[in-house]
């Protein structure tokens, strides 16, 4: 659960404290509805926010026969703030539909000042969700002091007998009121259970003053009584002094943890970025060892979680942040989006691999593909003819590196009054092998292939680019001026380095931009 200072909740006129009215349904309607349907920069195929505010992914979980997604959500405005979990639900992950709030803040409760991130699990047939609640504190007995908050944070549960989860029953008091006793921590949050033979394990996110984040580990038997065993794991602190012990790596919040292939994955969220790690869990001393690490993603991409789908596959989830100043998506009455489904799997080397889930083929429409035939200048030809209408459509692009630099870049066509824009460049170069160049930052990719495939989904003002399963960059542009505009590609260097080009337009999940 990333957590944005009291100063910028306070100059948007938005207390921690404040509680929201009841939002039956998620729906934008009347002006701001409109505003949101016209406004060319608003994702037409990601899962957005009905309006205002959006961040982490909390509790995805498959359930009678429906993916369920629930979220961090300000119902209020486009800003950071008054934390519930807003929910959503799809047969496929791709094509949504917006449900009521599913948790709100309980005046005078253990969540009065925000439901924080958490995770879903199925136990006797029902859905119970394990989340943090966080309420005003004094410093001595908060767990987040980062001079901006005074917060004391506690894991609580609630659970829904409806089969469509629109109604949900809170615990009223949390199953876990405070950190282990004697321990100083840097943060207490972001729970992640799961089923270990006759018990249940759970990681919670935290980290140690001067000394390193950490995931901490507790145990049950049902989920309510909780008895702390020690930190899964921790890690060193570099010395970097910050007033947010998540600038300096001191505490890692969004922990999940789960078995992938024959080793088990950790992921979890600091210094602004996703990462995560690869190794063996000792099934008696309930300690994971690393063998591997790496970032999941080096663009605008936090918060990541995951969950498994109907065939077992491990999906992996992420919040993606504005990069705009926040007075212009405060204006916009909406930000930040969820990502396209990643499957994950482990290669051969026990590191990550990823791909956009297949499910999202289905959008595809009207593919044009570069026909390997001809000289230089019509191949070069036909590229800049494979254009995207309204900045909302799909790249793969497998290339062979050379001896000699090549490239292309994503722009979007000059109109309206505005003039072109460069969305994305990338450039493969000798003279870095191994790596690919995008928008001037070096990426490693590792291939011992000569291959490289690359796939891009472009979505109004957010481009999802992996490269060869081994890297992701998530990259959020801003087109100028109120109308939607055409996407096209210009190629550098020799086409010859082409091995194949696909280009689709995609089908919108909704006629409105208000997913559904």
């Amino acid at each position: 659960m990333k957590l944005f200072s009291r100063r910028q909740i306070f100059r948007y006129g938005f207390c921690a404290g404040a509680f929201a009215m009841a939002h039956p349904w998620m729906r934008a309607d009347g002006a701001l509805g409109s505003k949101l349907a016209d406004d060319p920069r608003r994702p037409q195929y990601h899962l957005l926010p009905p309006a205002h505010w959006m961040n982490d992914p909390n509790g995805p979980v498959y359930w009678n026969g429906n993916y369920h997604m629930f979220y961090q959500y300000n119902p209020d405005s486009a800003v950071w703030g008054d934390m519930h979990w807003g929910h959503a639900v799809s047969p496929d992950m791709v094509h949504w539909k917006h449900l009521p709030v599913a948790l709100s803040p309980t005046p005078g409760g253990a969540d009065a000042d925000g439901c924080f991130s958490g995770t879903a699990v199925v136990k006797d047939g029902r859905v119970v969700v394990l989340y943090t609640g966080v309420r005003s504190a004094p410093e001595d007995r908060a767990t987040i002091r980062d001079g901006a908050h005074s917060l004391r944070e506690s894991q609580c549960l609630a659970y829904s007998d409806d089969p469509a989860l629109l109604s949900w029953t809170k615990l009223p008091n949390p199953v876990i009121t405070s950190p282990p006793q004697g321990l100083p921590v840097n943060g207490f949050r972001d729970p992640s259970p799961w089923r270990s033979g006759n018990h249940w394990l759970m990681a919670v996110g935290s980290g140690f003053p001067h000394k390193g984040g950490a995931v901490l580990l507790y145990r049950s038997t049902d989920l309510r009584q909780w008895e702390y065993l020690h930190p899964l794991i921790s890690s060193d602190s570099d010395g970097t002094a910050a007033g947010n012990p998540l600038d300096s790596g001191d505490m890692w919040e969004c922990p999940d943890f789960f078995p992938l292939g024959e080793k088990h994955a950790l992921i979890y969220s600091t210094q602004g970025k996703s990462h995560w790690m690869t190794g063996s869990f000792d099934q008696k001393a309930l300690k994971f060892h690393p063998e591997q690490s790496g970032v999941l993603d080096t663009g605008s991409y936090y918060a990541a979680k995951t969950q498994t789908d109907t065939a077992g596959s491990r999906i992996l989830w992420g919040w993606i942040q504005e990069t705009r100043p926040v007075e212009e998506y405060r204006a916009a009455g909406w930000a930040c989006l969820m990502s396209l489904p990643r499957v994950l799997t482990l290669g051969g080397d026990g590191r990550l691999r990823m791909k956009i889930s297949p499910e999202a083929d289905k959008l595809r429409r009207a593919e044009r593909t570069l026909l390997l035939t001809g000289n230089e200048g019509q191949r070069r030809q036909q590229v800049q003819s494979m254009k995207i209408e309204a900045a909302c459509g799909e790249i793969a692009c497998r290339v062979r590196p050379s001896n000699k630099a090549f490239g292309f870049a994503l722009k979007a066509e000059s109109g309206a009054g505005v003039g072109e824009q460069v969305c994305l460049d990338v450039r493969i170069d000798p003279a870095s092998p191994g790596c690919i160049l995008v928008d001037n930052e070096k990426l490693l990719v590792n291939n011992a292939a000569a291959l490289l495939d690359m796939s891009l989904h472009i979505d109004g003002s957010v481009i999802e680019l992996l490269v060869s399963r081994r890297v992701a960059y998530t990259k959020r542009f801003y087109l100028r001026g109120n109308h939607p505009r055409k996407l096209r590609l210009e190629w550098t260097g020799s086409t010859s380095a082409i091995e194949k080009l696909s280009v689709w337009q995609i089908a919108p999940i909704s006629r409105d931009r208000l997913t559904t």
